[in-house]
């Protein structure tokens, strides 16, 4: 009976031991996040960036895709470090990628909305352009535009939507998660004048309508958006948006989740807008 018992005992060790090298094998190996910075000429200054690299970096000479991320504004010179749940969200994917999240404002100048302002406040260009050709001199990148995908939350998914609607040349893949379509306030209920009739026509979206579906097809780009439910502020812009896209027949994904504008609703979605966006790239190669 001992023999016996100690023989089940052995047993079902064993096949503990098997399942926890099972589990351990399929769950997500970890990346390494690197912080650094440029020196930008749009802004004249520093601009910091958190880069996030797939567990398997170091260990081989692939290139990857890069996912640059736009955080929300108003905000502070750190904002672009509150990432770790996207972090989470891409290792759960396991489709080996870059995560970029940048600098989007500075202290005293908490909401810039990623647009070009003029000497030293130039965001788009500091964003836009100079970032992606530090990215892909200093980390080993798809360096093209079916390697990039440009998402963003609240204030970053219009900076987003802008940054790619006028740099097609440079982003195949564009997510905006609870953005909005022209700049505002910083409390995001009243339009923002930018300058000019002509200025504040370039800084909205639903100025470029017409154009998009003969530039979508000249330049193969996968466009989607989401909005909570109960986003009082962006749900109404949301739904236009979806339904000018519709009429101008410009393919694109929307949803609107259960939720309002906070992180749970981002954190919720995070993984499964991560793999959207990568399965419209270019895979590591």
């Amino acid at each position: 009976m001992k023999r016996a018992a100690i023989g089940l005992l052995a047993a079902a060790a064993c096949a503990a031991l098997v399942l926890v090298g099972e589990l351990a094998a399929r769950a997500p190996r970890e990346g390494t996040l690197v912080e650094t910075s440029f020196v930008s000429h749009g802004v004249r200054g520093r601009v910091h960036l958190s880069v996030y690299l797939p567990a398997d970096y170091d260990a081989g000479t692939k290139h990857y895709p890069v996912v640059y991320f736009l955080h929300g504004l108003p905000a502070g010179s750190n904002a672009y470090r509150g990432v770790d749940y996207l972090q989470r969200a891409l290792d759960a994917v396991r489709r080996p990628a870059i995560l970029v999240a940048p600098q989007g404002a500075r202290d005293g100048d908490s909401d810039p909305e990623y647009l070009d302002w003029g000497p030293g406040r130039n965001w788009e260009t500091a964003v836009g352009v100079e970032l992606p050709r530090f990215v892909d001199s200093h980390f080993r990148t798809i360096r093209s535009r079916r390697g990039r995908a440009i998402v963003g939350l609240s204030a970053g998914g219009y900076g987003a939507t802008l940054l790619a609607l006028h740099h097609l040349d440079a982003f195949a893949v564009v997510e905006s998660w609870s953005g909005y379509f022209h700049p505002t306030d910083p409390s995001g209920t009243r339009p923002l004048d930018v300058g000019s009739a002509a200025a504040n026509a370039r800084a909205t979206a639903h100025t470029f309508v017409r154009q998009l579906r003969a530039a979508f097809e000249a330049r193969p780009t996968f466009f989607a958006f989401y909005v909570g439910a109960g986003d009082a502020r962006f749900r109404g812009e949301n739904l236009l948006r979806d339904r000018e896209l519709r009429a101008a027949r410009v393919p694109h994904v929307f949803h609107v989740y259960p939720g309002g504008h906070d992180a749970t609703v981002w954190s919720a979605h995070a993984t499964a807008w991560l793999r959207l966006a990568l399965a419209h790239l270019e895979a590591a190669r």
